[in-house]
């Protein structure tokens, strides 16, 4: 089993779902539970499928992101929506499970592969940004993201523990008024996946299976996504980080990376 997950106990769900996760090992992801909580379900003889429940704001999310996954399935490899229920303020959203490992854990497990995936990694977010931006119905723009961060910030809703080492030691309105002094630019508008971080992206056979996670999709400035992956790479080294923003084909942007970095910062 995969150490970042954990078996669990079956999760309630609508009757209507009952037949489709019957006679299923469960198992609970660790990875991001401040969201939604994603199990993987098992069996011995059928594909593994994962669930997704949340309650209030969460099951909204979960919402947001079964209307993303129909959309984005006619343009990109995304899971299957197999099944969705909401009622009150749960939801519950039953999909496909891509083929593959993530792409963080093969950079793990396979480091001399990096350049490579880096270099399918950059593909795969050319194929996204590729998309039309007028056939997309979603808008995830960063005027959008600043009116929910400022909410969450107000609410006290913003983890300051969990910031990264930049932001190591500030406050949320530290890190709202770097964002001010840094919002003064011109976007480069395309269909984002809104976190194309390496636990969201799949691989198999040296290439770029799909990706996952896709609530947050929608119109916004294309370094939105190069920023958080650029973020992601950081651990394996600057010339990694390099090798994506040249297999991309763009120049590093120091004021739009720190502006998408600190503004994820709220979410």
């Amino acid at each position: 089993m995969d150490p970042r997950e954990k078996i669990s106990r079956p999760l309630a769900v609508p009757p209507c779902m009952t037949t489709l996760v019957a006679s299923r090992t469960w198992a609970r992801d660790l990875v991001g539970e401040a969201g939604a909580a994603v199990y993987r379900l098992s069996g011995p003889d059928e594909a593994d499928l994962y669930l997704k429940h949340g309650r209030g704001s969460v099951a909204q999310d979960i919402t947001d992101e079964m209307a993303r996954l129909h959309w984005l399935s006619g343009h990109i490899s995304v899971p299957d929506v197999r099944h969705f229920v909401a009622y009150d303020d749960k939801a519950w959203l039953l999909t496909t499970a891509l083929p593959g490992r993530t792409a963080y854990q093969l950079l793990k497990a396979a480091p001399d592969d990096a350049p490579g995936i880096a270099d399918a990694l950059a593909d795969f977010l050319a194929l996204l940004h590729a998309i039309p931006v007028e056939s997309c119905p979603f808008n995830s723009d960063h005027r959008l993201r600043l009116g929910l961060a400022h909410e969450r910030m107000e609410a006290g809703l913003v983890d300051v523990d969990d910031f990264d080492e930049a932001h190591a030691g500030w406050s949320a309105r530290q890190v709202w008024d770097e964002i001010g002094a840094l919002s003064r630019f011109a976007p480069d508008p395309v269909v984002t996946h809104g976190d194309y971080s390496l636990d969201n992206l799949l691989f198999e056979g040296g290439a770029v299976t799909g990706c996952i996670d896709v609530g947050r999709a929608g119109i916004a400035d294309r370094w939105q996504d190069i920023a958080i992956l650029w973020n992601c790479l950081a651990e394996f080294g600057p010339a990694l980080q390099q090798r994506l923003l040249t297999a991309y084909g763009v120049e590093r942007d120091d004021a739009k990376l720190r502006f998408h970095l600190a503004l994820d910062e709220f979410f």
